[in-house]
């Protein structure tokens, strides 16, 4: 069938919209009518040429949309079914069988090499040549994808499919790194740098999880602005504050819990300066190759503390979606404040006022 679909067709360039020929669901996929997808920093960086997924590819990888067809071996779903698409995993290596399917060790194969494990394409132009798919196991930034079955979450058929999207990586990630692995004590503190969409939706988990003292650290007082409606108890100006010593300030003993969003190196060294003794630091933050951080090992070793490096929230889509929709509709997890849509032909506007800090999440509707 013919698509309309944003593809990327050299690094460093906008996406442009060209008509496409999908191909049919193969076993273990499942077509959808895209409905909505958010545009996230990943999509950017694979775009400046960060990662190596090969142009022509269609990105997009927080997709939610309506199930068309099922491919041979997905019992699961059926035409009809409301989905969010998330991250792909292969479902049967350690990792995978443990529960923790966003560390899986086909990950990079099955996410960022533009097509299938066969290295065929659910994409062709008009004469025929393969264009890049399967991006994080869907390139949603279409208005009809093949997924990777494993990539779907089942949602609510009432929930609205234009707030879905997100919840399939960046809502995920923030919100998973905090409920899933730093788990801050509710007596205690956390602070997050970074009030982008990754981080205040941290912020928000914090909050549903009732921790005492909630930082958040940024440039841009607009964010900050929001980060303290949301429900933060201290805002830091880090281009301003000293950030390291208002959050000893704030905390007495330093940080407990904190979370990096930036990908920036020195804002890094900043968090695991400000941990108190056994603080526990998670990173969740793309940045370019070559770009060097540095920690004082003895320091560290000496304070006890703990850093962990999060991909995609250590979540199980499955069950950790369907959690945070739940926490959405009784009231505690409003992540509804963070998205602003755009139409699908402003794809690009919708990216450039990403990179900007006007808008916190955008998201296209196809």
């Amino acid at each position: 069938m013919k698509v309309k679909a944003a593809v990327l067709e050299e690094y460093g360039n906008p996406l442009a919209i060209r008509d496409l020929e999908l191909g049919e669901p193969q076993a273990n996929e499942v077509q959808i009518k895209v409905v909505s997808c958010g545009v996230c920093h990943t999509d950017a960086v694979v775009r400046d040429g960060w990662l190596p997924t090969r142009p022509p590819v269609v990105l997009g990888h927080e997709g939610a949309g309506i199930v068309e067809k099922v491919g041979a071996g997905v019992a699961h779903l059926e035409p009809g079914d409301h989905v969010v698409a998330s991250v792909s995993s292969c479902g049967t290596c350690q990792l995978c069988l443990s529960g923790h399917p966003t560390s899986c060790l086909e990950s990079f194969g099955l996410n960022f090499m533009g097509g299938r494990p066969d290295q065929t394409s659910a994409f062709s132009d008009s004469v025929g040549a393969a264009v890049g798919s399967h991006f994080f196991g869907q390139s949603s930034f279409a208005e009809h994808a093949i997924v990777a079955a494993r990539s779907l979450v089942k949602i609510p058929e009432d929930f609205p499919l234009e707030l879905a999207g997100p919840l399939g990586c960046g809502i995920q990630t923030g919100a998973g790194s905090v409920l899933n692995v730093l788990k801050p004590d509710a007596n205690g503190n956390f602070v997050v740098f970074g009030a982008g969409a990754v981080g205040l939706s941290a912020l928000l988990a914090a909050v549903s999880s009732r921790v005492k003292t909630i930082v958040a650290v940024d440039v841009n007082d607009d964010r900050l602005a929001l980060a303290k409606e949301l429900g933060a108890t201290h805002t830091i100006n880090g281009s301003t504050e000293d950030s390291v010593a208002r959050i000893r300030e704030i905390t007495q003993s330093g940080a407990q819990t904190a979370l990096d969003t930036t990908g920036n190196a020195g804002v890094f060294q900043q968090m695991i300066e400000s941990l108190a003794v056994a603080g526990h630091a998670g990173s969740v933050g793309a940045s370019a190759a070559g770009t060097n951080g540095s920690v004082d090992l003895q320091g560290a070793l000496a304070r006890g503390i703990k850093i962990s490096w999060i991909v995609e929230g250590d979540a199980v889509p499955q069950t950790f979606i369907p959690h945070l929709i739940a926490l959405y509709r009784a009231g505690d997890f409003p992540f509804d404040r963070l998205i602003q849509t755009y139409p699908f032909e402003e794809i690009n506007v919708a990216f450039a006022d990403s990179e900007s800090g006007k808008v916190i999440k955008p998201v296209v509707l196809l």
